[in-house]
């Protein structure tokens, strides 16, 4: 299931390759000098691209998604 895929920003990459050597699933590839998510199907978003990046040109948003939990238990007022 794809819950998302990393942001590359063209401008910013330098092709330095490291984001392609480190990706465990080989989604990452370096097309016409720069890089791209090549295989958005196997990226399971580890972000180790992100944090390997030495221009800082991969970003991996999270979307941060708040519930309100129901008490458990008798959620009735007493008489």
């Amino acid at each position: 299931m794809i819950t998302g895929i990393p942001v590359i920003d063209p401008e910013a990459c330098d092709a330095c390759g490291s984001c392609v050597e480190w990706c465990p699933t080989g989604a990452v590839g370096i097309v016409d000098g720069k890089a791209v998510i090549v295989s958005p199907r196997d990226c399971y978003y580890c972000t180790d691209c992100e944090k390997v990046c030495p221009a800082g040109a991969v970003k991996c948003p999270f979307s941060i998604v708040l519930v309100q939990n129901k008490p458990e238990g008798n959620t009735e007022k007493p008489e």
